[in-house]
């Protein structure tokens, strides 16, 4: 890169199963860059399952080509059982604690730490995320940073902890701070902590959970990182059409929880674009000159929005009877195991057939806007305005 070259930051969102919607994006550009080795993000941002996808790019960002096929890999060949508990002794003493605490909470000293067990996705992240190699790819230039976002439960706030050079400072802000340090497995996990779904994890002195939670702002890391250019992968639609529903029946435990998880990783994730793009536009009317004089050091940044053509909902409800037969059982329990209930599936269903298809959906939303890709990764630097 060179001096007049824009950093590049890639954000990856959560949503659970709906990440592998984001490999199918990342193998699209793969495919679309002029060199496949080659990174094109030199600023890489995860939060939740994105954070997952975000490291394993990052510790293969040597290879971009071949770090994009092993998250291929990984989600093409899901199962449930990779991620959480999912036979029937391991959801069956969940839901066993959780019926304890309910019907005898007075007298248990201890209470159910989440509704399923997540210890085998520290085995998966072990195996394929390398964390060796984002330090490798750190110091050969192939990256400048990466970053992963976790919400503290007890100061409430959202902690994007980051592995960059030394001379990377950190930030302070309104309830979410940055902070260099040398990113473990334990940041993955906390950052994809489900909230009531999957446990928190302890970092430091505090537990964390699901980065998503109280995210204000998550195209925020990849600024102070220094991007000027980011690419954004939702985890679904952005502009949901109006619906024309009526339902006389009180909602489902599941339809409640489906909403609740997408206004945690779809709400803040809109209104944070919609902020960015109006100060865009207002930087855009004061101009360079008149910016430079007032002492505003402010920049335009370039956003690229990719989220899916259809209704992820929908699609895993389509897909809900490749789940396990404990976990279905317990997502029939709640509501879970038809369309209406399809929101809470889609964050669980992690199983090939469903990430498969949310693979190709990412692929092909992504090569149906090849040039408009092709034109915002282009290494052409960003010429200032002269207003």
């Amino acid at each position: 890169m060179t001096p007049d070259t824009p950093r590049t930051a890639l954000v990856l969102t959560g949503g659970g199963a709906r990440a592998a919607y984001q490999v199918g994006v990342l193998k699209a550009i793969a495919q679309i860059a002029a060199d496949p080795h080659r990174n094109p993000f030199q600023i890489l941002c995860g939060t939740s399952a994105g954070a997952i996808n975000a490291a394993v790019i990052a510790c293969g960002a040597d290879d971009f080509h071949s770090a994009v096929h092993n998250a291929i890999d990984v989600w093409s060949n899901m199962r449930a059982g990779d991620v959480y508990r999912a036979d029937p002794f391991g959801v069956g003493a969940s839901g066993a604690r959780w019926l304890s605490t309910l019907a005898f909470g007075w007298f248990l000293r201890e209470n159910p730490r989440s509704l399923l067990d997540s210890t085998p996705l520290r085995g998966l992240l072990e195996r394929h995320a390398d964390l060796g190699g984002l330090t490798r790819a750190l110091a050969s230039g192939s990256l400048h940073a990466c970053s992963i976002t976790c919400s503290g439960y007890s100061s409430g706030q959202s902690v994007t902890f980051f592995q960059a050079p030394d001379t990377q400072p950190g930030w302070e802000r309104e309830q979410r701070i940055g902070t260099n340090v040398r990113l473990t497995i334990d940041h993955l996990l906390a950052s994809s902590a489900i909230p009531f779904i999957f446990p928190a994890v302890r970092l430091r002195r505090e537990w964390f959970g699901d980065g998503s939670m109280r995210q204000l702002a998550p195209i925020s890391p990849a600024i102070h990182l220094g991007a000027q250019r980011i690419l954004i992968v939702a985890p679904g639609r952005m502009h949901e059409p109006r619906p024309n529903v009526r339902q006389d029946s009180y909602p489902t435990l599941a339809q409640i929880a489906g909403h609740a998880l997408s206004s945690i990783f779809l709400d803040s994730l809109a209104v944070d674009i919609e902020r960015l793009t109006r100060i865009n536009a207002t930087l855009d009317a004061v101009g360079a000159s008149v910016r430079q004089e007032a002492g505003l050091h402010l920049r335009p940044v370039r956003t690229l929005v990719i989220a899916p053509s259809q209704r992820l909902d929908f699609l895993a409800a389509r897909h809900a009877k490749a789940l396990p037969w404990p976990v279905r059982a317990l997502l029939r329990g709640v509501g879970a195991m038809n369309r209406k209930g399809g929101a809470l599936t889609s964050y669980l269903l992690f199983e090939a057939p469903y990430t498969r298809a949310l693979i190709d959906l990412g692929h092909a939303d992504t090569m149906a806007r090849a040039d408009e890709v092709r034109r915002f990764l282009s290494d052409d630097p960003i010429i200032p305005d002269q207003g």
